[in-house]
């Protein structure tokens, strides 16, 4: 049980470590869309602002996704290795619940931005 609690420590921390590199680049860049690895969309000579927050929050929910998917996998390692205990049997099923929900709240978070982001004016990042 610790142990799943150092690994959502980590990956915790990992996707906010990955923010504040990609918020730095941002900030760093000087011109938008110009440097080694700037994110330029075809037929279009820079990013705008709305674009860039459109990118990260992709990438932030692409990165809840996987914490999720990897917390499904972990409910079900827990599952099996409880050999019919049931205070662990409940704690996996419970972990893959919410897992799943986490996933489901993700893909609904990565369609409402992409429409609202559509919605007011900019192109939809999928």
């Amino acid at each position: 049980m610790n142990s799943v609690k150092t690994i959502k420590r980590s990956i915790g921390t990992g996707a906010f470590a990955l923010t504040m590199m990609a918020t730095k680049a941002f900030a760093q860049s000087g011109t938008v869309g110009s440097g080694v690895g700037s994110v330029t969309p075809p037929g279009t000579s820079s990013n705008t602002l709305q674009q860039y927050i459109t990118i990260v929050i992709n990438v932030l929910l692409g990165l809840i996704g996987v914490v999720a998917v990897i917390m499904l996998i972990i409910g079900g390692f827990r599952y099996v290795l409880s050999q019919g205990d049931e205070k662990a049997t409940k704690g996996a099923k419970d972990t893959i619940l919410f897992a799943i929900i986490g996933i489901v709240v993700a893909i609904l978070a990565f369609a409402i931005v992409n429409f609202v982001i559509g919605a007011i004016g900019g192109t939809s990042s999928v």
